[in-house]
């Protein structure tokens, strides 16, 4: 990172500001005041953009008062070329992505118009993590393709299906955000309208937070796993993984290289967020060029620059930023704010309030009927930024975007004589080149491939008699089930195939058995599993039963690992033993019975059914903010372990008696479980035992109701 200031600087500027203040000033640190300090988005600059005065609009940028490391430097004279010589502003566009915001934070207006507009282009738009309307994969008339072409995974898990992953053209895994690191995406209840509970598979009204990733992602190997799983659902997909600008990026940067993933996004601090509340985004992250000149630095260091594309976003407006972002290292760059300020946003600074006067940053049906932006608003202005970027190029004498990637020997300090604390800012880690002679300082591969992965789905799909048989597995058999469910998805959406698909597995599986799968997809493993068993699940079955031969037969033996239905929407799970820890975190509408499970159980869930006939870890059903699981509480401790601040403890009623029968009957004939046999032949003793955990307004609600109402999302 940066120095040159330190603890006596900093106590000189506090107090002068406290000795100069009088009554205490409102310096516009939330909205624009005239008065008060420099906005990155002020009203001139909104107005300008709008009107099409580019030239004005980059004039008015430059002449604000340094605000990042960008401010500080520029490009060394060099022998200029002729304009006509440079690639043409078509393929530089092809560059740009219309960064990550979610349908949610947008209105489906705002969000539909901003992946049209980049696709007309032959770039990329991201869908965020909210996942996407199935009816934008519906052809239009007018040949508009009006879905996303980058499909965001994060923590959340919102929408996250197999139909949705096998139509992206890069998948994209979110570790953390630019704008406010550390914390999960936040949606308000007021923005969460039957629309979006519905794409989210959540419940309207009710808020909706993002997890921090480490639920699923406890380490790079965890990383490389997701990664390998989401190769295996879409094959053609490139991945990637959005990382923060801070201290230490680079190292986890190379991390992500090392995991095989296609491309790496260092998202700077600027830029906000159409959803989370004011406190989140101040005084969070890193700007943009300090992270990703840290990167370039550690993937060269390492060897491993040619191998993945480094991507940047958070606050870019203009070619000089793009022309800067590219010196550093950059190869691809994201616009967030400024997109929606192209399609007319007023900076209002409301969007968590649902309140949007331009029907951009709303779910009210008012105020999207105000919405009156238009794709060719957002090509006009990424067009400028293209030619912006064409003008630099010529005074560089550089006639391709590939020739100046990396080249921060073309970048050089300037005086700001007007901000003295600047003067004093050692920007030498930003100025340094780090590549040998001859070494690249770009992608060079097309993919990051990962050598050496046997693929059992592929030579299931090779055969046609896996139906009639036992298919021996082993722990080097990874994501089995991903790939077919990704096939089938392609050829008969999320409806699954017409005829089921039964497939019949022993041996010990490895991580992310049965991941994604499908409606109509049943897959049964005699032996144990790995963690991450169901993640993704989405309509099919899975069930897990012991060695038929194994000394354990019953008890509280474990049969499959962490991390288990994480982030599931539908289908079902029987497991005949026990679950690691946070099993069916982020579930939101698939039924499973196991037969005991470690910490984190239920956490962030949504929606569904989980039967735990057997003790529990603690923290169970923290954040659970809809559906309903039933414990077997043997020993009364289940109230100690559970996170009661959205859940109440109950006894059962006879229709809760009912459900958890007959879903245990259902155990018992699918997985043989020594333990549900148990339970059934002595029902009049065991059903006393049952505890139902479930938020208040869930719990008022009959149980057949809610098992019915997941089924039919299913």
């Amino acid at each position: 990172m940066i120095g040159g200031i330190g603890f006596k600087e900093i106590a000189e500027d506090v107090l002068t500001r406290h000795q100069s203040a009088g009554a205490l000033p409102d310096h516009g640190r939330v909205r624009y005041r005239r008065d008060g300090e420099d906005h990155g988005w002020s009203p001139p600059l909104v107005r300008a953009l709008q009107h099409g005065e580019y030239t004005g609009f980059v004039a008015g940028t430059r002449a604000r008062a340094p605000a990042g490391p960008r401010d500080l430097i520029d490009f060394r004279e060099q022998a200029p070329l002729p304009l006509e010589e440079v690639e043409p502003a078509e393929d530089i566009r092809r560059r740009f992505i219309s960064s990550a915001m979610s349908l949610g934070a947008l209105s489906p207006e705002a969000h539909t118009t901003l992946a049209i507009a980049m696709n007309r282009m032959h770039a990329r738009s991201n869908s965020g993590e909210g996942g996407e309307d199935p009816a934008t994969y519906v052809a239009r008339g007018d040949t508009d393709r009006a879905d996303n072409r980058i499909k965001q995974v994060a923590s959340g898990r919102f929408g996250v299906t197999a139909d949705y992953l096998v139509r992206a053209d890069e998948l994209e895994i979110k570790i953390a955000q630019g704008s406010k690191p550390g914390e999960g995406g936040q949606l308000p209840g007021h923005k969460v309208t039957d629309l979006i509970a519905r794409l989210r598979h959540a419940v309207p009204g009710i808020p909706l937070i993002s997890p921090p990733p480490h639920h699923d992602i406890y380490s790079i190997e965890d990383l490389a796993q997701l990664i390998h799983d989401l190769k295996q659902v879409n094959p053609t997909a490139r991945v990637g993984v959005k990382l923060v600008a801070e201290a230490g990026v680079g190292t986890v940067a190379a991390g992500v290289a090392k995991a095989y993933a296609d491309y790496v996004l260092i998202s700077g601090h600027n830029g906000g967020t159409g959803a989370s509340p004011l406190s989140s985004i101040k005084h969070a992250g890193s700007p943009w060029e300090l992270g990703l000149a840290e990167t370039q630095a550690i993937l060269l260091r390492n060897g491993l620059r040619e191998r993945i594309e480094v991507r940047t976003d958070g606050g870019l407006r203009t070619g000089r930023d793009v022309v800067i972002a590219a010196l550093l290292g950059a190869e691809a760059f994201g616009f967030g704010t400024a997109t929606v300020v192209a399609l007319g946003c007023a900076m209002a600074r409301q969007c968590h309030l649902n309140s949007c006067p331009t029907g951009i940053a709303t779910q009210r049906a008012d105020l999207r009927a105000k919405f009156r932006g238009t794709p060719e608003q957002v090509i006009a202005y990424f067009t400028h930024i293209a030619e912006d970027v064409r003008r630099i190029l010529a005074s560089l004498g550089v006639r391709r975007m590939d020739d100046i990637i990396g080249r921060v020997e073309l970048l050089q300090r300037i005086d700001r004589p007007e901000a003295p604390r600047a003067q004093t800012l050692d920007l030498s880690a930003l100025l340094t080149s780090h590549a040998q002679p001859g070494q690249a300082r770009r992608r060079t591969v097309e993919r990051n491939v990962r050598p050496g992965i046997v693929s059992l789905d592929a030579e299931i799909l090779e055969q046609n008699d896996t139906a009639s048989r036992v298919i021996p597995i082993g722990n080097h058999h990874l994501t089995v089930g991903a790939r077919i469910a990704g096939r089938l998805a392609r050829e008969h959406g999320s409806q699954g195939p017409g005829i089921p698909l039964r497939l019949r597995f022993r041996g010990s599986a490895g991580q992310s058995f049965g991941a994604f799968t499908l409606p109509r997809m049943h897959l049964q493993l005699e032996g144990e599993a790995n963690d991450h068993v169901g993640k993704g699940l989405c309509g099919g079955e899975i069930v897990i039963r012991p060695f038929r031969n194994a000394a354990y037969t019953g008890g509280s033996h474990v049969l499959l690992g962490n991390t288990a239905l994480y982030g599931a929407t539908s289908g079902r799970l029987f497991a005949a033993g026990s679950a690691g820890d946070r099993f069916a975190v982020r579930n939101s509408g698939a039924v499973a019975v196991i037969e005991g499970a470690g910490d984190h159980c239920c956490e962030y869930m949504t929606g569904g059914v989980v039967v735990v006939l057997g003790p529990v870890g603690r923290n169970f059903a923290a954040g659970m903010s809809n559906g309903i699981a039933y414990v077997l509480d043997e020993h009364r401790l289940l109230e100690s372990r559970c996170n009661l601040e959205m859940v109440a403890v109950s006894g059962l009623n006879s229709m809760d008696e009912r459900v958890l029968r007959k879903l245990i009957q259902q155990h018992f004939h699918k997985s043989g479980s020594t333990r549900a046999r148990a339970i059934l032949a002595h029902w009049e003793t065991y059903r006393a035992l049952f505890r139902k955990v479930a938020p208040p307004a869930v719990a008022a609600v009959e149980p057949v109701d809610h098992l019915q109402s997941t089924e039919s999302r299913a």
